[in-house]
């Protein structure tokens, strides 16, 4: 079988790593495209010098996102054509799955966030919708996740990403930082300004980094997103602050920090995994994996510069690799079988709109 794998965020790279893996033990070929957006390219390209590179940042503006879109279409499903590949892989690639859909290739994807606008549309077209078991009530029916194409798994992908990890003990000085002997390090990760589904600013976590920053104690590494956040952060000079200027390991950092602040998503959850106290600044909708993780202690919501807690280091370290490996083992195994259970042909999807009509 012939996958293709589409990697259109940061975290796509680390979350396809393992089950491309997996894929490639078994024999199968796997092709990889990449959107040249935030750090996706530079990740991806640490694991698969030869992926193919198509499409890049989302522009300002409704019209522009749109026109990028379609653009993106068109160069997707004009590679797909002449690449032939069996199915399609992403987390909601939404340029993929009308590219594979209007060519009649079977379409694989995962989603983990139930307030995204466009999953009407990801979920509707894909033929199997890979999501964690805490969004089983969280409306993804309304979206088009249908019994017949839904498949629930116990756990988050972040467990996934985890599954590989080693701790880097050098990272620390690799970004910048020393602790010394009384330093506490808090690791920050911007918010996910221009996505759909946050449309709107975060005062609260420039609040917070000037909290930080403020400890004589704290040195704190942000990790931003985009060119513009980092000169943004850059620009509030603050002291104890260290902005990345390239991608780092972010895993390793975490694993290595005191306390981690996450304005977004998926390293939020990462770190709430590792075992490292964690907050939400997130200023969207709670994510219900979010809950998840709250509703266990791992993670806590903050939603008010009060309730910012004393920066102190953490009270225990984080959780053993080999027992996030053995978790991770078994969500890759059920992202592996999703893809082999696809068959071999579909129909396109102009085609099967008039057998249907």
């Amino acid at each position: 079988m012939k996958v293709w794998v589409d990697l259109s965020n940061s975290p796509h790279p680390l979350l396809f790593a393992p089950i491309v893996a997996r894929l490639e033990g078994l024999g199968h070929a796997v092709r990889i495209t990449a959107r040249d957006n935030a750090q996706t390219v530079e990740l991806a390209r640490q694991r698969w010098p030869r992926l193919d590179l198509i499409g890049g940042p989302s522009l300002g503006g409704r019209a522009a996102k749109g026109r990028s879109m379609l653009d993106r279409i068109r160069r997707l499903a004009s590679w797909a054509g002449a690449e032939r590949p069996d199915v399609a892989l992403s987390h909601n690639s939404y340029a993929q799955i009308v590219a594979a859909r209007a060519i009649g290739v079977h379409t694989v994807t995962a989603m983990d966030y139930e307030h995204q606008p466009a999953n009407h549309l990801a979920f509707r077209l894909a033929h199997t919708v890979l999501l964690p078991e805490a969004l089983a009530d969280a409306g993804v029916r309304r979206q088009g996740a249908t019994p017949r194409k839904l498949r629930l798994y116990a756990g988050l992908k972040e467990e996934i990403y985890l599954g590989d990890f080693e701790p880097d003990r050098g990272v620390l000085a690799a970004a910048g930082v020393e602790r010394g002997r009384d330093g506490v390090v808090v690791v920050a990760r911007t918010p996910p300004s221009g996505a759909l589904y946050h449309r709107s600013d975060n005062p609260l976590f420039v609040e917070a980094l000037r909290a930080i920053s403020g400890a004589p104690h704290a040195r704190c590494v942000v990790l931003a997103r985009r060119p513009d956040q980092r000169e943004a952060i850059a620009a509030l000079s603050l002291p104890n602050v260290v902005v990345p200027e390239r991608a780092v390991d972010a895993r390793s950092l975490m694993h290595a920090s005191d306390l981690i602040l996450g304005a977004g998503g998926t390293m939020t959850r990462e770190g709430a995994l590792l075992g490292v106290p964690t907050l939400s600044l997130f200023a969207g909708r709670t994510p219900a994996v979010d809950q998840w993780l709250c509703d266990r202690g791992a993670l806590r919501r903050v939603s008010a510069i009060e309730d910012l807690p004393p920066v102190r280091r953490r009270p225990a370290e984080p959780r053993d690799p080999a027992e996030l490996r053995a978790r991770s083992d078994r969500l890759v195994g059920e992202f592996v079988t999703a893809v082999l259970d696809a068959p071999r042909t579909v129909q396109p999807a102009a085609t099967a709109a008039h057998a249907h009509g």
